[in-house]
């Protein structure tokens, strides 16, 4: 029977660690490069910060590309090759001292970034029983879970103890693994090549998964003050130490939910997930406004890792069952580009916002906005709800 199809095939172990990898450089050099600019290159604080927005930057205009070019040259050959060169940049950080050229290599690692991730969520979704997609994205997802606490923790760890040059070194070994896992990934290219030169919207966009993208925006704006603000809040607040202990609680949240996530999103449908993760992620933030201590401030981190960490996986899933099967890239690449959008957004919203409203302020104004977000949603699947608002498995 197809719902016995395993999940945990060859393939989906290879790009499932290898996208564990690419992201825990990633977050490390997320964490790691501000402090470089500022002691090591000699930057500011407003240098430091562009040094990260450019690097989404260009992730954010090549993703809706992404696509195109994985239909053109196929999932496996596009994601071996975006990783190669994902890999070679990183092997550059060591020889860079200048910020104007630190600036134009995190463009240009953003751009690889972009492709890689997107051939790495469409190869992961395509290798899923369709039956099981829930349950199997939610288990793709935890790799970047993963990746959220092990990125940062080995940068901050390192840096104690050896120079920038030996963890730029140590990141270029995990990349190398996380390129030779490609190597084991196996493909079934769905559809004909892409041979025409002139571009149309459709080979940027997939339009059915807009919808959930469009929500899935506004969740990402929220996060933003998660990870843009968390720690200058627990500083603010005599917890910066606590801050870092804040997302191991929410990553083991997130992992200890995911398997009960997935099964229910499969067998009862999205909402019995998405709607409660809502709560959850709303919960989360209000107590952050409210947050004095340390275990208030951990107990937050565990609303918003049971909340923000069920509803991304599942708008993920919803926006590539919103399309056909040949098209889980560019509903992929949509997704995301939405996504990183809302992020960057609330980054810099957010940013000059707090200056007036204060943090706990803007925290618990966020915990009311995510339930009208959950409203929002609603209403989406409610409009969609005669065209099918997820397709099961008999409907590819």
């Amino acid at each position: 029977m197809s719902a016995k199809r395993p999940i945990w095939t060859k393939s989906f172990v290879n790009i499932s660690i290898s996208n564990l990898f690419i992201f825990i450089v990633f977050y490390a050099l997320l964490t790691l490069l501000p402090i470089y600019v500022t002691d090591v290159v000699g930057g500011s604080e407003s240098q430091a910060g562009l040094i990260i927005t450019i690097f989404l930057l260009s992730a954010i205009i090549v993703r809706p590309f992404s696509g195109r070019l994985i239909d053109r040259f196929g999932k496996k050959k596009m994601l071996v090759t975006s990783a190669g060169m994902f890999a070679c940049a990183s092997f550059l950080y060591p020889f860079i001292e200048q910020y104007e050229t630190l600036l134009v290599l995190r463009f240009f690692h953003g751009v690889w970034f972009s492709i890689v991730t997107t051939a790495a969520g469409a190869i992961a979704a395509d290798s899923i029983p369709r039956e099981r997609r829930g349950e199997g994205l939610g288990y793709f997802a935890m790799s970047m879970n993963l990746a959220v606490v092990t990125g940062p923790f080995l940068a901050l760890t390192l840096l104690q103890f050896v120079s920038y040059v030996t963890i730029f070194l140590v990141l270029c070994g995990i990349i190398v693994i996380g390129l030779l896992c490609t190597l084991g990934v196996k493909t079934v290219e769905t559809g004909e090549p892409v041979k025409k030169t002139k571009l149309s919207f459709d080979d940027l966009f997939e339009r059915r998964s807009f919808p959930i993208a469009f929500v899935g925006l506004f969740v990402a704006f929220s996060y933003a003050s998660v990870i843009s603000f968390i720690s200058l809040y627990a500083k603010s607040l005599g917890l910066l130490e606590t801050a870092g202990f804040f997302f191991a609680v929410f990553a083991v949240a997130m992992l200890v939910s995911r398997p009960f996530t997935g099964r229910l999103f499969d067998m009862r449908g999205p909402n019995t997930v998405i709607l409660p993760a809502f709560v959850l992620f709303a919960i989360g933030l209000v107590t952050l406004s409210f947050t004095n201590y340390a275990w208030m401030l951990l107990l937050a981190g565990a609303f918003i890792g049971l909340g923000y960490g069920s509803i991304v996986p599942s708008f993920q899933t919803l926006a590539i069952q919103a399309a056909p099967e040949s098209r889980s890239a560019h509903a992929t690449a949509t997704f995301f580009t939405f996504f990183d959008t809302g992020i960057a957004a609330g980054s810099y919203v957010l940013g000059i916002i707090v200056t007036t409203l204060g943090y706990a302020n803007l925290y618990m104004i966020l915990g009311i906005f995510v339930i009208a977000i959950m409203l929002f949603y609603q209403w989406i699947q409610k409009q969609r709800k005669p065209e099918k608002n997820y397709k099961s498995q008999t409907d590819y």
